[in-house]
């Protein structure tokens, strides 16, 4: 049975004794990187950590200052099970951190010296893992395997002497051929805990269940006697080709086995600039197995494991992609409507349309922004599973996308990167996600049977700042200097003019889409929108500024404003862009190939101050805590749409007024957020010129 969003989204403590953790390695003087490890570790309640020890740094200069640090650093907050391998060069057989050393003893030695010197900072300790990866340990070196048994044996016995426990880790791909070589060798003789690792999906392509392996390895145990616990000390899922969802779906897999521990690799995708223990990019895999990319922004198991617990969401079933439930035959059954980026604002208001006139729709979401998962659950119960179907997915994947297309009669493109300013911190991102996601999405419709029509949305960032328009102001907004762009706003003709990567990304993506319609007679029509306000949305201070803004006073918390506070905006309430999308998906055999401005046009027009004005009325006179910075890059002082080529197309335009909008928003958010405030009803109009 589905659990409810609502029900689990605080993190709850559950009777299962199943210890979870997490693999992260760190280079000597990543210190800032130890600090982030930490935060993240405790923001997600992982109490266990398995991190590398190199015996060959250990002996470098900077190796004892380094482990004087870490050890002490990440004992403060977690369960350290640190993992010793690399040999000193120096020593080895070959001059190579992966030879076996020309004394087996001597990794006991060390042993020896790292207990006796950080001891009280662990209780466990893990041996050499990798046995068959030559870039870890090269067996060519040792193809009997009597130095490394040697070694395991000597090093075993005396971590146990110096009161620890010892697992041996890292069968990859799991070998109880070799398992039972060691058991008959006495290797096993102090080991407490046996290591596997494994990776369904990335590198083990015929991998069989988790508690088949388990299974297989307690048979080889029992067959000697032996009883030690069994872990996974490896796990992991690359998001190379962007399936966050598997990700998610393969620690669920693994966290649900019958093992005693689970480690999963790793808390951050690699360095891009590093090389790894295989080479410098010879294999793309081995750089996204992370929680987060390397820039830090989470991924979609993050996310998830913010808000749920590891035992909630195993229960959680919206991110599996199964035909809806319960579906009852409509008149549009054989197909559905995509909406990609369906978890959000605009999407989830969409969806409930459609939904409601009896439509199929595929929710493709990577539910990369906070608090849409709350949308998708709301969706779900709203409509009770029936005509949804749930795709987790990113627009970067061509292949998951290319099906979601195959399976529609109409597609809404809402998925992108939405804020300037992310663009400009990230701009490849910005540029992957809103081009390559844009093109992928176009040329997935173009070899579709169907080839299903679609709305893009863009924005009026494409017009950059107005740099041939002059605007004047007064105490509480602009407004431009010509009558007539005061009287209907900017229109369609107006140069195009990027600003900013994401005003960039948008506006190539725009243009892709119109040319598709002229060069491969797809049916297609941009909308360039100004600001869309409305239930379910989360604004943020980069994007949603309207939702933004009364969450914040709501929250009796100060706000940002980015320059002088007169800039002008038209604002659409939601309601009025559903019936927008609605008539263009109608009307798309009459304006296909078409961009229009869709926005609330010069009577739903507001600066930030007026906002700020509406809502001290809201809150009964109660004024609010304003703080200004500078204006920001790409910022334009006024934008208004002027609709009326699109209601000259369609015969729409906005019905919903900006008193009422705003109360309606600020009823949906004081429900979210403050329940118990009473709403105090409108009774001023918006301050205009």
């Amino acid at each position: 049975m589905r659990r409810s969003y609502n029900n689990t989204h605080k993190r709850r403590k559950t009777k299962e004794s199943k210890e979870v953790g997490i693999l992260q390695w760190f280079h000597i003087g990543e210190y800032d990187r130890v600090e982030q490890t930490l935060k993240d570790l405790k923001k997600l309640g992982i109490k266990h950590l398995r991190t590398g020890i190199s015996w060959a740094d250990f002996y470098t200069k900077e190796g004892p200052e380094w482990y004087d640090w870490l050890l002490p650093k990440l004992s403060e907050q977690v369960e350290i099970l640190p993992c010793f391998l690399y040999t000193p060069p120096s020593i080895g057989i070959e001059h190579k951190t992966s030879s076996p050393p020309k004394g087996p003893k001597r990794y006991a030695d060390f042993m020896d010296v790292f207990i006796g010197k950080y001891g009280e900072h662990f209780d466990w300790v893990e041996l050499w893992n990798e046995p068959n990866n030559r870039s870890e340990y090269d067996y060519t070196l040792d193809s009997n395997w009597d130095i490394f048994s040697e070694m395991i044996i000597c090093a075993a016995h005396w971590s146990k002497q110096l009161g620890k426990k010892v697992a041996l880790g890292g069968m990859s791909p799991i070998d109880t051929n070799w398992l039972d070589f060691m058991a008959r060798r006495n290797v096993l003789e102090n080991i407490d805990a046996v290591g596997i690792h494994g990776f369904p999906g990335s590198f083990d392509s015929h991998f069989r269940p988790w508690d088949d392996q388990i299974e297989a390895v307690k048979k080889v145990l029992k067959d000697h006697n032996l009883e030690p616990e069994i872990w996974i000390t490896e796990a992991g899922f690359s998001t190379w080709q962007y399936d966050e969802k598997q990700q998610l779906q393969e620690f669920v897999k693994a966290t649900s086995s019958t093992a005693d521990r689970v480690y999963w690799y790793s808390l951050y995708d690699l360095c891009p600039t590093r090389p790894t223990v295989d080479g410098f990019h010879l294999d793309e895999r081995e750089y996204y197995f992370g929680l987060k990319n390397a820039k830090g922004k989470p991924k979609l198991l993050y996310r998830m494991l913010e808000l749920f617990d590891i035992y909630s969401l195993r229960e959680i079933d919206w991110w599996e992609n199964n035909e809806p439930k319960g579906r009852q035959s409509t008149a549009h059954d054989g197909k559905y409507v995509l909406i990609t980026g369906g978890a959000g604002f605009v999407g989830t208001n969409l969806a409930n349309h459609l939904l409601n006139q009896g439509h199929k729709v595929i929710i493709y979401d990577n539910l990369s922004r906070p608090g849409v998962e709350k949308n998708l659950e709301w969706l779900l119960s709203e409509h009770n599973n029936k005509n949804i179907r749930v795709e987790l997915a990113d627009i970067r994947n061509y292949f998951t996308l290319k099906r979601a297309v195959d399976k529609s009669q109409m597609v809404y493109h809402l998925a992108a990167q939405v804020a300037v300013t992310t663009s400009l911190e990230d701009p490849t991102y910005d540029f992957d996600v809103n081009i390559k996601g844009t093109f992928n999405l176009l040329e997935a419709i173009r070899n579709s049977k169907q080839q299903p029509p679609v709305v893009f949305t863009s924005t009026n960032k494409v017009y950059g700042s107005l740099p041939d328009i002059s605007f004047e102001s007064s105490d509480f907004r602009y407004f431009p200097a010509d009558a007539n762009i005061k009287k209907y706003g900017i229109n369609e003709t107006q140069p195009l003019n990027f600003h900013s990567p994401y005003g960039s990304s948008k506006g190539a993506a725009e243009q892709y889409v119109l040319d598709y319609a002229r060069s491969f007679d797809l049916k297609a029509v941009v909308f360039r929108m100004s600001c869309i306000y409305g239930p379910h949305q989360f604004g943020t201070e980069d994007q949603g500024w309207v939702a933004h803004f009364l969450i914040n006073a709501i929250k009796d918390k100060p706000i940002q404003i980015f320059g002088d506070g007169k800039q002008v905006r038209d604002i659409l309430f939601v309601e009025d862009l559903v019936r927008a999308f609605q008539l263009a998906w109608d009307n798309v055999e009459n304006i296909s190939g078409e961009a229009f401005n869709i926005g609330g046009g010069a009577s739903n027009s507001i600066s930030l101050l007026e906002l700020i004005n509406l809502i001290e009325i809201k809150k009964g006179d109660q004024k609010i805590d304003l703080e200004f910075g500078d204006f920001r890059t790409g910022d334009q002082v006024y934008y208004v749409s002027d609709s009326r080529k699109y209601k000259k197309a369609v015969g729409w335009s906005p019905s919903v007024s900006i008193d009422k909008g705003i109360e309606k928003l600020y009823n949906w958010l004081q429900k979210e957020y403050k329940p118990h405030l009473e709403i105090k009803q409108l009774s001023n109009g918006v301050l205009h010129d």
